[in-house]
């Protein structure tokens, strides 16, 4: 399946603008043959934008969930996506998976918060493996800080995930993540992940971009520089298949050793 990453802090504090964003890039993923496109961690809203957070919170199933599925039906391209989302009093940093005729098909909550601001806005969620089949792959969500702990990557291994969708908002010093550790992850756990991130100053933050999609061999089959770009890159789940016989990470595991870590 091609996928498309769009690398992009979109119009911090407009939704509407955002919307708009999306859609042409949906349009372009869709034009070059993509079955699917992600977008950043909190794309929809904005991520720095403080007590707007909570003010833009839109439910999973809410207007804007609407409106990317008018997109999604209209180009005929899945999209993932990043946004605050509202359940009663509650705020999540959520990501959704829409799919190419407009059906919700799996919505994440980040679990692991990073740092003072996001432990201020939002409530972590408490279900690390969230699934759903496309076109042929098992797509698995997760948000920025959550690939950085291999526990949750290994279960979504564990539970078949192929392509393992990450919308992010890495930022400076820690372009490690996407250099260096993104490709281990999909190494070790023989899975593609696609790691899509926001770039440039916002507030406090500088975002460092180098989105990218790396296979279960640990090579970035695309990689975007520091710029806002849309990177397409396919996920082929012949090779994925062949990989997973040759390396033996999986089936090597001895279980039974693991009980210290929890």
């Amino acid at each position: 399946m091609r996928t498309a990453l769009l690398q992009s802090s979109g119009r911090p504090g407009s939704v509407v603008e955002n919307l708009k964003v999306l859609d042409e890039a949906a349009g372009r993923a869709a034009a070059a043959g993509a079955g699917l496109l992600a977008a950043p961690e909190m794309f929809l809203t904005g991520y720095a934008i403080g007590d707007d957070i909570a003010r833009l919170a839109d439910p999973a199933d809410g207007a804007c969930a609407d409106a990317i599925a008018e997109t999604a039906t209209r180009h005929g391209v899945a999209v993932v996506y990043g946004y605050p989302e509202r359940e009663g009093e509650t705020v999540y940093n959520s990501a959704q998976l829409i799919s190419a005729d407009g059906t919700r098909l799996a919505n994440y909550r980040k679990t692991h918060l990073f740092g003072c601001f996001e432990r201020d806005h939002f409530t972590p969620g408490e279900q690390p493996v969230v699934q759903a089949e496309l076109n042929g792959l098992r797509v698995g969500l997760m948000i920025c800080y959550d690939v950085e702990f291999p526990e949750n990557v290994r279960a979504h291994a564990l539970a078949g995930t192929d392509l393992l969708v990450v919308p992010t908002a890495q930022m400076h010093p820690f372009q490690f993540v996407a250099e260096s550790v993104v490709p281990v992850r999909a190494f070790e756990n023989q899975m593609y992940v696609a790691y899509v991130n926001r770039v440039g100053p916002e507030g406090e933050f500088e975002f460092v971009g180098l989105s990218t999609l790396a296979g279960p061999d640990g090579i970035a089959r695309a990689r975007a520089g520091r710029g806002e770009e849309l990177v397409l890159a396919d996920a082929d789940p012949g090779f994925l298949a062949a990989s997973r016989e040759a390396n033996p990470y999986l089936k090597d595991r001895r279980p039974g050793l693991y009980g210290s870590l929890v």
